[in-house]
């Protein structure tokens, strides 16, 4: 498979959680799950930090066990979305 095609299957599955997950923006559910985290454990994660963990467990995915297209296409899903929550707060 070419990175295109990585790049591709990944915004696929973006938009296939907006079915799953019925919000029109897709599955945005790290500030969430982070805020949850935090109240748990005392930490202060951020949502980009969230979505970086994320792409770092694929990452470590990627290394164990035979090859697998979905640890690379995960993995460029949560950096974009990484970089959208960067922009965002940015923005704020």
């Amino acid at each position: 498979m070419q990175a295109a095609e990585f790049l591709s299957l990944a915004q696929s599955e973006m938009q296939d959680r907006a079915t799953t997950y019925d919000n029109p923006t897709g599955e945005r559910s790290m500030a969430a799950t982070v805020a949850t985290f935090n109240a748990l454990t005392g930490h202060q994660l951020t949502e980009q930090q969230g979505w970086k963990f994320m792409a770092c467990l694929k990452l470590v995915r990627s290394e164990q066990g035979a090859y697998r297209a979905d640890n690379f296409v995960d993995g460029a899903a949560y950096f974009g979305l990484a970089g959208e929550a960067a922009a965002k707060q940015d923005a704020a």
